[in-house]
């Protein structure tokens, strides 16, 4: 029997491979890691907080410019599963590139520093099309009750295995000498990600499926900004994950906090890429389940109380032992946060028009922390770290407001909207 998803077969076959995903992708977390590994590496080549806060915001820049496009050629792919593997692919050769590049430029460290952003900068461009396939295939190929604890187990076993990687960040940097021990560091990394690109290319998409409404590079764009305006529900959900979005952004600073007021080593650095692993693992199970039984709204909810309560520790102590337990929280409440999000963007949106609706998402949201990262880095360096912490909590204070008392009135009312997605 064939349905929007496909044969049982077919859903079955898609479940593997999304669980394979997660073990092919979450190790990168550890090795590749904006808020651990890369601002060690950064900080040990005489980086400015200025060149680190760029790194991150990186992140959030490349991704903004690159929505137009990236939503254009899903919107258009009659095999998205099979365009998306290829962007990956060269994506992740990209970086490889410059893993091999780094022996050439290892005795000029400011060198060092910039061609790593000018890859950097590359790598994030390709980031840009994460969500706006990631999501639309998730909700076409997957039963809304099969989205969670599956795809959970598969991000939870990877997590495991990025804890082990995360556990041989010291040995091999204090095994292999300069820049060697960088160079194998990220190449593993790069060779999990390579994994994880296969993977989306044999998943399988019904015909019965909705097509995505096709749309030119400028009427893309032309229609970004009245998407907003289409969606009551859509609107408050934007507002509600801004506030994750932003304190998520912020978690690289807290590995220079601790490099900076605690004197961190790469022993400390790799604790911390392996506490964030390792708390995926767990939480991605457990909001996976969360998430099929109740929703992904109340898995934000969660993401909120979290770092309410992680910023409220670090405005009151001041110890690393006790950072470590705050840097668990936040990320704790970064796994509620990728979990919650695409799904709920799956409920609101119109099948047709997801991966415009999540270009639209994305841009707001990616625009805002970039600009939140950028202004950031100059108050740190002047006044300390205290606010990057007050950030936090009111960050946690105005999602858990809006998503308790707004979005889950409107979510509750979302068929009277006339717009909304299921």
């Amino acid at each position: 029997m064939h349905n929007q998803y496909g044969s049982q077969e077919d859903i079955r076959h898609n479940l593997k491979l999304f669980f394979l995903d997660g073990i092919t992708f979450m190790p990168t977390m550890a090795l590749i890691s904006i808020s651990a590994v890369i601002p060690f590496f950064m900080d040990q080549l005489g980086a400015s907080t200025f060149q680190i806060a760029l790194a991150t915001s990186m992140t959030l820049i490349c991704i903004l410019l690159t929505q137009p496009m990236f939503g254009y050629i899903a919107s258009r792919s009659s095999a998205m599963q099979k365009t998306f593997s290829k962007i990956l692919f060269l994506q992740r050769l990209s970086f490889l590139l410059f893993i091999l590049l780094i022996p050439l430029v290892s005795g000029h460290h400011g060198a060092l520093v910039n061609i790593f952003l000018v890859f950097w900068c590359i790598f994030n461009l390709f980031v840009g099309s994460y969500a706006v396939f990631f999501t639309p295939l998730v909700i076409r190929l997957l039963p809304p009750n099969k989205r969670g604890m599956i795809r959970g187990i598969g991000h939870a076993i990877g997590s495991f295995l990025g804890v082990g990687m995360s556990a041989l960040i010291p040995l091999i940097l204090g095994v292999f000498s300069f820049p060697y021990n960088y160079m194998t560091i990220f190449a593993i990394g790069v060779f999990f990600l390579l994994l994880n690109a296969a993977v989306f290319f044999f998943l399988r998409i019904s015909k019965d499926a909705e097509p995505i409404e096709p749309l030119g590079m400028l009427e893309y764009v032309k229609r970004m900004p009245s998407t907003i305006g289409e969606s009551p529900t859509f609107r408050i959900m934007i507002i509600t994950v801004i506030f994750l979005a932003i304190a998520h952004s912020i978690l690289p600073f807290y590995t220079l906090y601790a490099i900076r007021i605690f004197s961190a080593t790469e022993t400390h650095v790799a604790t911390f890429a392996g506490l964030a692993i390792f708390s995926g693992a767990i939480s991605n199970i457990v909001f996976g389940i969360i998430v099929d039984r109740y929703g992904p709204r109340i898995v934000a909810v969660i993401g909120a109380c979290l770092l309410m309560l992680a910023g409220t520790l670090a405005l009151t102590t001041n110890s690393l032992n006790i950072l470590f337990v705050i840097w668990l929280l936040a990320n704790v409440s970064n796994s509620s946060f990728v979990t919650a999000v695409s799904l709920l963007l799956g409920e609101i949106s119109p099948p047709a028009k997801l991966p415009l609706y999540v270009s639209v998402y994305t841009t707001i949201t990616t625009a805002l922390s970039a600009v939140i990262v950028l202004v950031l880095a100059p108050i740190l360096e002047n006044f300390g770290f205290r606010p990057l912490f007050v950030i936090v909590l009111v960050c946690g204070i105005s999602s858990f407001m809006i998503n308790v008392f707004v979005l889950r009135k409107r979510m509750a009312n979302r068929v009277s909207d006339g717009l909304e997605g299921r």
